[in-house]
């Protein structure tokens, strides 16, 4: 975290500078004219957030935030008077007008030219809209009459909700380390609203500066320019100087501590885990100068990691200079970092070019995952990589078939249209496989050198913007009429947008590595080898997770009780084998696993590891009997979106 103090006046100064050379050297303002945002109150075509400085205070015993924010604005609707921004469950106290250099702000009667810096700001009227369950409320704020400035800045001050939907508080006992309590944030995909009222859609990007208390035995990072050998204070200072979208604004709080990993990365995490982070991410440096070689630079200084506590939702969060992640990667033999490979590569798909909608999401997660698989390759070998890829196809697979027999096969498509949806209730792996068989078929045509050159090129002229699906795909066009000999047509391309399922050009990808253990599975399934005849010494993770995965669902438990007893399996400690190990437990009714099921279900919240098992459990009484029981018990340790999922679930069932 940085240790500079400038003055607000110089930062407005600053972004202002800056907000001038993007236009004069004509980067494309592509929100100006677009639709709005459906899943934004924004009306981002009338003004634009260009710059956020937030004053926050975190109280632990109230569980909330509180303090201001300062919003830099500029006008594009000279006729427009009425500034919109998003919030959820926020409590607003007051809205002002601030008064700042190089603002051109209405005088008041008798006022004279006093400096605008000594002068106070002027309180303006405000109200909250009606509230939607999944939007929040519209924070409509009005302007001044006759005030025309083109820029000006906006001071909100508001009070976070206890149960924010973006904002996870957690005892001591919730922790790794049991003696602190601990916060975190989750902006992705509409929850930055629930802790900064702001423009709340990836179709905007501005800069930041952050004033952050905290109780002085914690120590504050943002997904901002941390110091390193910052002094544990309570008072912790923030800047991020590139401009990027706010469900990528980030704030975690706990006992944490810093271990370096490379001269540009490091992990910060709870002292008891921090070595075992520090150990299972060892290769991070290689990873950031593998995709340098491949995608050109890492343009964001430093890349450090965030180990959070086993209730974050999510695997990994691609907080720019900050990813967040998950403790549940650590197994100890490095065997499940093609997480990091996927949160690193979000450093240029996603972080650097951004979809400007949720419904473009696909630009932000297939080509991540491809770029994942890449690193992969590099890091690791072809083989690794082809094992990876064949997990992802038999994923996106499983998908498609849960949304063909829901009669949704429209969200199987990548250029979808979520209008009317929750953005994290359409999460699923169709954005993030399909749009990596996409970029593999672009691949398989321009071949590979090609393929990385226009990869880059894209990078650089989108770099720090955010597109939709159509500017991508206008992109393409404009590329392949440079590129003689290469026979894409855009009825393929289209097909790929906007067809349901898996396109015919899909170049689908096999593993020689899962040929003997498919070989294997089947044989002891036909009773040709016993559990103990299977040769698995050598298997890796991934070659356990294709032979679970992959075992027929109506399995009895005396099966299972043969694999168990060979294997341990109930007792794994790697959580992807775990969790896929009681997937199969539950579908067979396998009563020894119930106890790991339990505690495997009380003290892991990722979603990817428990939704699931849920939806398993939830298919048969005595299962929904057990998923009631269990959850009344897990509810408290998961965060307030999956929470939110998983009542809706057992309420429908």
């Amino acid at each position: 975290m940085t240790c500079q103090r400038q003055s607000h006046g110089f930062a407005v100064g600053v972004h202002l500078s800056r907000l001038l050379v993007l236009l004069l050297a004509g980067v494309p303002m592509s929100l100006a004219g677009a639709a709005e945002d459906p899943h934004s109150y924004a009306n981002i075509s009338e003004f634009r957030a260009i710059h956020a400085s937030l004053d926050l205070s975190a109280d632990f015993q109230t569980q909330q935030l509180s303090g201001y924010v300062d919003l830099t604005m500029t006008r594009l609707d000279d006729a427009a008077t009425e500034l919109k921004l998003d919030t959820r469950d926020l409590a607003v106290a007051k809205v002002e007008l601030q008064r700042a250099p190089a603002l051109d702000l209405p005088r008041t009667v008798g006022e004279g030219k006093a400096d605008s810096r000594s002068a106070r700001p002027i309180p303006l009227k405000f109200k909250l809209g009606p509230v939607d369950a999944t939007l929040g409320a519209p924070l409509q704020i009005t302007l001044p009459a006759k005030f025309d400035a083109k820029t000006f800045v906006v001071r909100i001050q508001y009070q976070t909700s206890p149960g924010a939907s973006g904002l996870q508080w957690l005892t001591p006992a919730q922790t790794a380390g049991k003696q602190q309590p601990y916060m975190y944030s989750q902006s992705q995909a509409i929850h930055a609203r629930s802790w900064i009222p702001l423009q709340d859609t990836p179709a905007v990007r501005l800069t930041y500066d952050a004033h952050i208390r905290t109780p002085p035995n914690l120590l504050a990072v943002m997904s901002a320019e941390n110091a390193v050998d910052t002094p544990r204070n309570g008072d912790y200072r923030f800047r991020m100087p590139q401009a990027i979208p706010s469900y990528l604004f980030a704030l975690g709080v706990g006992d944490l501590t810093f271990k370096a990993i490379g001269p540009r990365t490091g992990v910060y995490a709870e002292k008891v885990i921090v070595d075992a982070a520090a150990h299972e991410f060892a290769d991070v440096e290689s990873m950031v100068i593998a995709c340098e070689q491949l995608f050109g630079p890492y343009r964001w200084g430093r890349y450090d990691m965030l180990i959070l506590p086993p209730s974050y939702m999510w695997g990994g969060m691609e907080n720019p200079r900050l990813t967040f992640l998950t403790p549940t990667a650590i197994a100890g033999d490095r065997s499940l970092v093609s997480l990091i490979a996927h949160e690193l590569a979000h450093s240029w798909s996603g972080n650097l070019v951004t979809n400007a909608s949720w419904a473009s999401i696909w630009l932000n997660e297939g080509f991540t995952t491809y770029l994942e698989r890449r690193i992969v390759e590099a890091l690791y070998g072809p083989d690794r990589r082809a094992m990876e890829d064949v997990l992802g196809l038999q994923s996106v697979k499983r998908d498609i078939a849960n949304f063909t027999q829901r009669g949704e096969l429209q969200f199987t498509k990548l250029n979808v249209d979520l209008r009317g949806r929750d953005p994290d209730d359409s999460f699923s792996d169709i954005p993030y496989e399909k749009g990596r068989l996409f970029i593999g078929f672009l691949e398989s045509r321009l071949g590979r050198p090609k393929l990385d050159a226009f990869l880059r090129d894209y990078f650089d002229h989108f770099a720090f913007q955010s597109v939709n699906t159509g500017d991508f795909v206008s992109y393409l066009e404009t590329y392949l009429l440079t590129q003689p000999g290469i026979h894409i047509t855009k009825a393929e391309v289209d097909e790929w947008m906007n067809g349901t399922g898996l396109p015919s050009t899909a170049v689908l990808p096999t593993s020689n590595a899962f040929v003997q253990v498919d070989t294997q599975r089947t044989e002891w399934l036909q009773g040709k080898r016993s559990a103990q005849q299977l040769e698995t010494a050598k298997w890796s993770t991934q070659q356990w997770l294709n032979f679970l995965d992959n075992l027929p669902h109506d399995l009895t438990a005396a099966r299972l009780t043969e694999l168990d007893t060979t294997f341990k399996l109930t007792a794994a400690t790697n959580n992807e084998i775990a969790h896929s190990w009681l997937l199969d437990a539950i579908r067979a009714g396998y009563a020894p696993a119930w106890p790991r099921l339990e505690q495997f279900l009380t003290t892991i919240g990722r979603r990817k590891l428990v939704k699931d098992l849920y939806e398993e459990l939830l298919k048969t009484p005595d299962g929904k009997a057990r998923a009631t029981a269990i959850y009344a018990k897990a509810r408290p340790l998961y965060q307030v979106p999956l929470a939110q999922q998983l009542d809706a679930m057992l309420r429908q069932n």
